[in-house]
């Protein structure tokens, strides 16, 4: 059995679901069923959205599990609000934290050493 896509392959618009069956008793239902917003994504997408919700949302586990950095992780995220409909505004989806902010969390321990890191390459 293959997964459902949500996108056309030729022209990338939103396809619609027309046809339902049983397996067990083959009744079929034809109409127009529209997908769901995760229906929509990608398949990397939606792997990264349930190793996300797996973890749930640890950056740190994320970032072991696929063997990827923390910028990776936060860009993975970004991109998947915005397929899910969240609009990215004009300075991205989170503002811009300072340097003088990023050590006030470290000396809190609110975020680890090397989130710290992360953060500071970023800016």
């Amino acid at each position: 059995m293959r997964n459902i896509i949500g996108k056309c392959p030729i022209c990338h618009n939103d396809l619609k679901v027309v046809k339902l069956k049983c397996d067990e008793c083959n009744t079929s239902i034809e109409g127009e069923f529209s997908l769901s917003c995760f229906d929509l994504l990608s398949v990397e997408q939606q792997n990264f959205l349930l190793i996300f919700i797996k973890n749930a949302g640890n950056i740190k586990e994320i970032e072991k599990e696929l063997n990827i950095s923390y910028p990776t992780v936060k860009r993975n995220l970004e991109e998947l609000q915005i397929s899910l409909g969240f609009k990215k505004n004009s300075k991205g989806l989170k503002e811009p934290i300072s340097k003088d902010e990023i050590y006030d969390k470290l000396r809190k321990n609110k975020i680890s050493f090397d989130e710290a890191e992360e953060l500071l390459k970023e800016e």
